[in-house]
């Protein structure tokens, strides 16, 4: 019983780095590719902090933060238009992306810098699309006329 038990912890464990690294990973690759890069990072913090310190102290600002700029966000009602125009501009983007037009007469970079990254690129535009929209309405429903949560402010040692 306690052998099935070390292989069930082990197991557990190793899921939790794989896929905790893989979302911390790919949400820095997201950083600078079409993609929720902060969202993932996030993600992969919040699965980390199951089994380290280090990802629940860094998990802890991001979460508040990420509140506090998400109550300001949904603050106004021209704020909640901005933010879902962009995220529907950006869908039409990935919406252009796979459908692949041809290239512009105005276009002055070699033809396959037209719209590269193909089919891949604007499904990803798309799902990045619809996460916003996702936590658009999860930010008005949760944040709308309430207090804005606090944001996160280091505690210096040498303070006091």
């Amino acid at each position: 019983m306690a052998a099935k038990e070390r292989v069930s912890g082990w197991i557990r464990r190793t899921g939790i780095e794989v896929i905790g690294w893989t979302l911390v990973v790919l949400g820095v690759a997201a950083l600078v590719l079409p993609g929720p890069g902060l969202l993932m990072v996030a993600a992969g913090l919040a699965v980390l902090s199951q089994q380290y310190h280090w990802a629940r102290r860094y998990l802890k600002p991001l979460k508040a933060n990420a509140y506090h700029a998400a109550a300001l966000g949904v603050k106004t009602i021209p704020r909640i238009i901005a933010s879902c125009a962009s995220a529907l501009f950006i869908m039409s983007l990935g919406v252009v992306w796979i459908l692949q037009p041809g290239v512009p007469d105005w276009w002055f970079l070699e033809d396959e810098w037209w719209l590269f990254g193909g089919v891949g690129t604007g499904v990803s535009l798309i799902g990045s699309s619809v996460i916003a929209l996702v936590l658009i309405v999860y930010s008005v429903r949760r944040f709308r006329g309430k207090p804005i949560p606090p944001r996160w402010h280091r505690v210096r040692a040498d303070a006091g």
